[in-house]
């Protein structure tokens, strides 16, 4: 019998595509015994179906397995508001890379049913909590799978901050912004501002400054129980903005205090049995085979 009973699903409802998987996703589950919870923008795009209906934060307590049917932006989304509740995520790929969501639409009844027949492999990954004060009070929080980016935002201007990690003062640098990036963020934005891949299971984070005014700044690689400080400037004339996995945002200005941690939930992605990382790597980042 399976261990998971209750399965949630979470989709990208403005994709015909999408909504097409999602459909015969439901079918196939429902053919199987399975109960069905609908995350409720989901339902509203699969509405012939009669399962369950559900807002994203309560399928955390209902069920036992969450399938998000989209790109990696919606499973980051889903992981950001899953993770706190132990829930593991499985994804179907409707987006465009799919680093996150490695099952191929055209696979969903053999990749899925392998799955929910025991026969499957779990990953462990950390996210990153960030929080913004001003004058010594929070102004604005979030949290990010990926990374958590400081940045210009409107204007093409350089950030004069100054980056202290575990209490220890690193530089005062001038440039269009830092990513702090986990291991999964590594193949993302990170990855395009220079920073290296990192495999899934480190426990590191990346510290990838964005076009820095100096030849000498370079990515730095630090353990992933790292406390990270950043302090905007005074000299800044425009206000920048500080995000997570692109999505959660936070204006800022100077004076204001971004601090960054570890989150204390870790997330559980589920892959198929014959998931590998570097075959991924290949396939997605046009390596050579």
């Amino acid at each position: 019998m399976s261990e998971f009973k209750n399965i949630g699903l979470i989709g990208r409802t403005e994709s015909d595509s999408a909504v097409l998987s999602l459909k015969r996703l439901i079918a196939f589950l429902e053919r199987e015994g399975y109960d069905v919870v609908l995350e409720r923008g989901t339902a509203s795009a699969v509405s012939a179906s009669s399962a369950r209906v559900s807002s994203k934060e309560k399928l955390g307590e209902l069920c036992d397995l969450a399938i998000v049917v989209g790109g990696d932006g919606s499973l980051l989304a889903a992981a950001r508001a899953l993770a706190k509740f132990s829930v593991p995520l499985l994804g179907i790929n409707r987006g465009r890379l799919g680093f996150l969501t490695d099952i191929t639409p055209d696979e969903i009844e053999q990749k899925v049913g392998e799955v929910l027949a025991g026969k499957y492999m779990a990953e462990s990954r950390f996210l990153l909590d960030m929080s913004v004060t001003r004058n010594g009070k929070p102004i604005g929080k979030g949290s990010a799978l990926n990374d958590v980016v400081l940045h210009p935002g409107e204007f093409i201007r350089m950030i004069e901050f100054d980056l202290y990690i575990d209490g220890q003062f690193i530089y005062t640098q001038r440039s269009d912004g830092l990513i702090l990036s986990t291991p999964t963020g590594s193949t993302a934005y990170a990855l395009s501002g220079g920073g290296p891949i990192m495999h899934p299971k480190l426990d590191a984070i990346v510290v990838v400054p964005l076009n820095p005014h100096t030849l000498s700044s370079r990515p730095i690689v630090v353990e992933g129980s790292s406390e990270f400080k950043i302090v905007i400037g005074q000299q800044n004339s425009a206000h920048s903005y500080v995000t997570c996995d692109g999505h959660e945002q936070v204006i800022t200005v100077s004076g204001d205090v971004i601090r960054i941690h570890k989150k204390p939930h870790r997330l559980t992605l589920i892959h198929p049995i014959d998931h590998n990382f570097y075959e991924t790597c290949r396939s997605k980042l046009g390596w050579t085979s």
